[in-house]
């Protein structure tokens, strides 16, 4: 159960209520070609300090990160059945604390952004020089006013480690002229706009960098269908 022809059985796995299917299967690619081709961060390196950090603000049906997590072998797969029960450590929302390799615990949409900025800034200061820090958002969480301040500041700050990701399955209330990657471009950002379920232009956008410049990556996935 480690390949991405697997996830979908690991998905089915979880059962219950409040699953968020839709926001789990439009972000299930994105999250499998960060883990598989891109991440520096394996089972025996989630507290190494040189370690790649990603953060998962669309913290929404994290059944796509669970079942991520589980095929690349940082929680066991016999985790998955008892998703969103009491006491299972997989909730409806990752958590730090329960979850090995899960870097923040997820909740109040908005708030992924800022914490990314907070950690690119933290590594800078300690004169980090591998470490890239990767946040995922889904376009909805743009209606947040904290992600503008986050994106105003990351580009004025220059903080070329710091690549943002934001799924656009259309489920933002407003949108953006232009587009979502206008929105971060008049910021100094430098942008990319992927197919959400190519895994090679994926991998590629992910893997590129820009010097002096934060970096996002808007990727166009609609949820899948069962």
């Amino acid at each position: 159960m480690n390949r991405y022809e697997d996830l979908p059985a690991l998905m089915t796995m979880m059962t219950g209520d409040e699953k968020h299917s839709p926001s789990a299967t439009s972000t299930l690619d994105v999250l499998w070609t960060l883990y598989d081709r891109v991440l520096r961060t394996t089972p025996e390196t989630v507290e190494a300090p040189d370690r790649d950090r990603f953060l998962m603000s669309k913290g929404h049906g994290p059944m796509a990160l669970y079942a991520v997590l589980a095929a690349k072998g940082f929680i066991p797969w016999e985790w998955l059945a008892d998703f969103g029960r009491f006491e299972s450590p997989l909730g409806h929302h990752p958590d730090r604390n329960l979850v090995p390799g899960v870097e923040i615990a997820s909740g109040s949409l908005g708030h992924g952004l800022p914490i990314a900025l907070g950690v690119a800034l933290a590594l800078d200061a300690c004169a980090a020089a591998s470490p890239r820090v990767f946040v995922l958002l889904g376009d909805a969480e743009l209606d947040e006013g904290s992600n503008h301040e986050a994106i105003a500041l990351a580009g004025r700050m220059r903080l070329d480690r710091l690549t943002a990701i934001v799924v656009d399955n259309a489920s933002a209330t407003h949108g953006w002229p232009g587009g979502i990657e206008a929105r971060f471009a008049i910021e100094g950002w430098e942008t990319a706009v992927v197919n959400g379920r190519d895994h090679a232009a994926l991998a590629s956008a992910f893997a590129a960098r820009s010097p002096g410049r934060p970096r996002v990556v808007v990727c166009h996935a609609q949820p899948k269908e069962g």
